[in-house]
């Protein structure tokens, strides 16, 4: 449980860290975008290692993360457009 709230943690940072950071170009994104992916697979590992039992709060977290992956996978390609 608390590799969880670890990753969950780390993933928000990275996160955030995109909406108050500057952006120097899509590569700056396409990093962040990368660590997102990571915290995801981190986040798989200790989902199983949890038999997935966690009140409902890693589903919710897992959740989160694809959408925070899928949004920044939008923003490098719109980045890559300019």
């Amino acid at each position: 449980m608390k590799n969880l709230y670890m990753v969950a943690a780390l993933a928000l940072a990275f996160t955030g860290g995109v909406a108050v950071a500057e952006v120097h170009d899509w590569h700056d994104l396409d990093s962040v975008h990368h660590h997102v992916q990571d915290a995801i697979h981190e986040l798989d590992h200790a989902r199983a290692a949890n038999h997935f039992d966690m009140d409902g709060h890693g589903e919710k977290a897992a959740r989160l993360l694809h959408d925070a992956e899928h949004e920044l996978d939008l923003a490098v390609q719109a980045a890559r457009r300019h």
